[in-house]
């Protein structure tokens, strides 16, 4: 979902492309404010996993019932420059407020700061950008993610070998879920030993990296797929191409743990196949990136402190504040919850 080429060259052709505007706002894309009223534009990442085309299917339900009136959503098809394109193309629509979601933490910057000089607010879902002006990170704490599969393998598994499938490490997703779950490994579970798959997002190089890493190593006890969208099938095809796929309770199964919450991952613990996820809520990725939008639309500001919908405001960098949501780890015990957001599509 992050992508990292060419990112460097993107923003320093958008940084010095919007650098010319100077200090002053520029107003042609109508600006926010406007007592939070005005279209809104949204971008997904992309639209090849189950979980952004779940959170995609949420994001116009969840902008009416806000009363917000919002666009199409953009889908950036994985591509970075194509990203900040779209962005400047929904400031150049009118657009009175934006949702995102970033691909590259770093280069989403150049769009943020040309949000910024049309005096547009933005809201940025399940990724932090590493700088520039949102008026709220919506996200779940994505270094408990890695904690979390941390333990529940760490528990299963007394020694031997890991695998940790990661994201892209362009993203901080990426980076926390793999710093932390290395972290808890670490400290933790000394005597499992973590090998690690650069996946970037994409379940071609999961697939390959992961047939490499069986094939050397055929005696791997569990392994932590930071997507389960995207990493879920090639993993359990991989398995059983190599004869490695045994039920959860057989002596031979290998641990599996995932994130993202989709009703595929919660079919694959019912039977057997999946031994845990992390979910990732994608209804609440939408309900509450429209609810901030909508408050910074009307000029409104925000501070750190506990939300009246169960989460916790809090300033992860400097300027940068973000609503971390609950995020459940779901097993056998509770896989049938109706609370899961998987459970109501």
């Amino acid at each position: 979902m992050r992508k990292t080429f060419g990112a460097v060259a993107v923003v320093t052709a958008l940084a010095v492309a919007v650098s010319g505007c100077g200090s002053t706002k520029d107003t042609a894309g109508g600006g926010g404010g406007g007592g939070g009223g005005g279209k809104i534009g949204a971008t997904v990442p992309l639209l090849t996993s189950p979980f952004w085309q779940a959170y995609n299917n949420y994001v116009p339900r969840m902008a009416e019932e806000a009363g917000l009136d919002a666009l199409p959503t953009v889908n950036a098809d994985n591509d970075t420059q194509k990203q900040i394109t779209d962005i400047n193309n929904l400031l150049n629509q009118g657009v009175k407020g934006l949702v995102v979601t970033p691909l590259d933490s770093a280069a989403i910057v150049a769009g943020l700061n040309q949000a910024e000089r049309k005096g547009v607010p933005v809201v940025s879902v399940d990724v932090a950008p590493e700088s520039g002006k949102v008026a709220m990170v919506v996200r779940a704490d994505n270094r408990a993610y890695g904690t979390k599969a941390c333990d529940v393998i760490g528990e299963k598994v007394p020694q031997g070998k890991v695998i940790q499938i990661m994201g892209d490490l362009a993203s901080v997703n990426g980076r926390d879920r793999s710093e932390a779950f290395r972290e808890c490994m670490k400290t933790k579970y000394p005597k499992l030993q973590v090998l690690e798959i650069p996946a970037d997002w994409q379940a071609e190089k999961a697939a390959s990296g992961l047939e490499g890493l069986l094939t050397a190593n055929p005696d791997v006890k569990g392994i932590y797929m930071q997507a389960g969208g995207v990493y879920l099938a090639p993993t359990l095809q991989a398995l059983e191409r190599k004869n490695l796929k045994f039920p959860v309770g057989d002596p031979r199964h290998i641990v599996l743990v995932s994130n993202d919450g989709i009703p595929q991952e919660l079919e694959a613990i019912r039977n057997g196949e999946l031994d845990a996820t992390v979910s990732q809520p994608a209804d609440d990725y939408a309900k509450y990136g429209m609810y901030w939008l909508k408050k910074a639309m009307a000029g409104e500001t925000f501070s750190e402190g506990p939300t009246d919908h169960g989460s916790t405001v809090v300033e992860t960098m400097p300027g940068i504040l973000e609503d971390q949501l609950p995020a459940p780890v779901v097993t056998k015990e509770n896989v049938d919850d109706d609370a899961l957001w998987g459970n109501s599509l």
